[in-house]
């Protein structure tokens, strides 16, 4: 029987820098160790793993294409997809040793970038201080926006079906009646509970794509009037939009911390790189042939192109409006676990209180997505934007700078090519990451200007 050891919150020292507080070799297994309370099984991680991966941001792969062109695109995105893919592992990875030196079942995301940074080169062990609200800040808005864009993503769906057949209204006004139902749905505080939904939100998919594809490969045009290469100004939307689709390190970690046998997840042929094959083999086929279908007219949804008085296309944009409200709790869910779970839920006592209080902050969480999603409803500018400036810090520059912390003692290999590799890392994460978020932002304010004007 395992030996379960219940994970609660952890204190550093200042400085762990001798071989005997961070030897990592001993037989303690930090997975034999986990007090999960309502852990989930494979197949149930594995569910979570694709609905988490395969959001808006797949649909919007054929508008990233636009902004590439159809060779740059393919090889720019299976580049990235292995890069972020490699990331994730080296990020869990380095969790997993910090675990077995500190003898702790788990540590979260920002407990790890803390501990690496007292850990790692001496230069960066000042920085250890910031390092856990740092983390925590960018985990819980990135997904957030997720949150916010999936908003925009349902009320766009849904203003297609009333506009054919009902009466045409303001797109803000169908994200208003999406209030009730979101606050249903983010009620739910379980992933265990959620894991039902998300299987269901699977098969839904799976007919939503087979849709969505016959539209594309029905009468395409010559390949020859779509650009192979685009002018490399555009390439920032490119790299924001295919960040924010393939990467999701928030959720990712999430259901691997809630699995009933973690070490199936990271292994070669586990759940993460099967999960992530799936999902790139179906980003690389939706983003080149949904580009050589429309072109430069791919909206920020490929839902959005494809006939709108069609019963079989309407069909797969109510499934994907489905799939998407599923998606909201379950991107959510790690805002909520971050922010009220690690921070607020301390400051106040009255434990039989907290079930009240947790569920008026998600109800605030709701608001506040409601409100920004109507602030900026061009759904393509929203996707760029979040995937720019929070996933090239979280997905790429993070667990790069914490293997580089982890591995200090122990040593870099020959010629430090560890070291030199991560350094390439933050270099394409820092410079992807702000010359993106400054086009986004640069875009946003010019749509929003031409709106006013």
């Amino acid at each position: 029987m395992k030996n379960h050891v219940k994970n609660e919150s952890i204190s550093y020292p200042e400085t762990t820098t001798t071989k005997t507080t961070i030897a990592s070799n001993d037989d303690y297994d930090p997975h034999m160790h986990r007090n999960v309370k309502n852990p989930t099984n494979n197949w149930q991680t594995f569910a979570h793993f694709l609905k988490a991966s395969i959001g808006t941001g797949v649909l919007a792969m054929p508008s990233a294409f636009a902004h590439a062109g159809y060779i740059n695109g393919f090889i720019f995105t299976s580049i990235i997809g292995l890069l972020a893919l490699y990331c994730l592992h080296k990020l869990i990875s380095s969790m997993y040793i910090l675990c077995k030196r500190k003898r702790v079942p788990y540590i979260t995301f920002s407990e790890a970038m803390k501990m690496g940074l007292q850990q790692g080169p001496p230069c960066l062990r000042c920085f250890s201080h910031i390092a856990a609200p740092f983390v925590d800040g960018f985990l819980a808005f990135y997904h957030f926006g997720i949150c916010c864009v999936y908003v925009v993503f349902i009320a766009e769906s849904i203003k297609q079906l009333v506009d054919e057949y009902l009466v045409v209204w303001d797109v803000r006004i169908h994200m208003t009646i999406l209030i009730v139902p979101l606050l249903l749905i983010y009620s739910i505080r379980n992933l265990r509970v959620l894991a039902p939904f998300s299987s269901v939100a699977n098969v839904l998919l799976v007919v939503g794509f087979g849709i969505v594809l016959y539209y594309i490969f029905e009468n395409l045009p010559p390949l020859s009037v779509r650009e192979p290469v685009v002018h490399y100004s555009k390439l920032p939307t490119f790299f924001g939009t295919v960040l924010f689709a393939i990467e999701a390190v928030g959720v990712i970690l999430a259901i691997e911390e809630n699995m009933a046998t973690p070490r199936a997840y990271v292994q070669p042929c586990g759940i993460m790189n099967i999960g992530m094959g799936i999902v790139m083999s179906l980003y690389l086929l939706l983003g080149f042939f949904g580009y050589w279908k429309y072109g430069d007219e791919a909206l920020g949804s490929v839902t959005l192109n494809i006939p709108q008085e069609k019963v079989a296309a309407q069909v797969a944009k109510i499934f994907f409006a489905i799939t998407t409200y599923i998606s909201y709790a379950l991107q959510g869910y790690v805002t909520a676990h971050i922010v009220w779970g690690q921070y607020l839920s301390k400051r106040i006592e009255n434990v039989k209180m907290h079930t009240l209080y947790e569920l008026i902050f998600r109800a605030l969480i709701v608001l506040l997505t409601f409100g920004c999603a109507i602030a900026i409803p061009d759904l393509s500018l929203f996707l760029s934007l979040v995937g720019s400036f929070c996933l090239s810090i979280l997905g790429l520059i993070f667990p790069a700078l914490l293997h580089i912390c982890v591995i200090y003692e122990e040593g870099y290999g020959p010629y430090r090519y560890r070291l030199v590799f991560n350094l390439l890392l933050l270099i394409f994460g820092v410079f992807g990451g702000a010359v993106g978020t400054y086009v986004s932002i640069v875009d946003i304010v010019n749509a929003m200007s031409g709106k006013v004007a």
